[in-house]
């Protein structure tokens, strides 16, 4: 268990406190990533059903796995908000990457709401904080404000 709080995996066991005062804002419908261990909703994709070949619709969870393939899973909430999903992702605040700018900066993105987590989150019950910071970034298939870029506020 203890491979899933290190560097050596791409997958981080979502903290179950921020899960649920997500969930009690959004209701969740789906878990677009997660295995049979860590699913926080009961209907969700796990990597053999492969969530970025499925259709996400609902309100939706995504906690990706957050390493060389995390652009594909922002690029498809942005997609499915599009077809009318509301997609609420736990991210890492990486701010500098192609990713981040193509696909929540951009005008055009359906990415309407960036929260930037004060502090560094543990996750999975582990007794570290996690060595880098992290956001939500809620993608909807229609805005609640009238900016062409995410609203940004600091969030815990």
């Amino acid at each position: 268990m203890s491979v899933h709080f290190s560097s050596d995996t791409v997958e981080w066991e979502t903290p179950q406190d921020l899960f649920n005062r997500l969930d009690k804002e959004f209701g969740f419908s789906t878990d677009v990533c997660a295995t049979a261990e860590n699913a926080k909703r009961p209907h969700f994709f796990t990597k053999a059903q492969d969530g970025l070949a499925q259709d996400w619709s609902g309100v939706c969870w995504m906690n990706p796995p957050y390493g060389r393939k995390i652009g594909a899973w922002v690029k498809k909430a942005s997609e499915s908000a599009k077809c009318g999903a509301t997609v609420v992702c736990l991210l890492p605040a990486r701010t500098d990457t192609k990713w981040w700018h193509e696909h929540i900066m951009k005008a055009g993105s359906r990415a309407r709401e960036v929260r930037f987590i004060r502090g560094r989150l543990k996750f999975g019950g582990s007794k570290n904080s996690a060595p880098f910071p992290s956001c939500i970034v809620i993608f909807e298939p229609f805005s609640r404000h009238k900016l062409n870029v995410p609203l940004c506020v600091s969030w815990k």
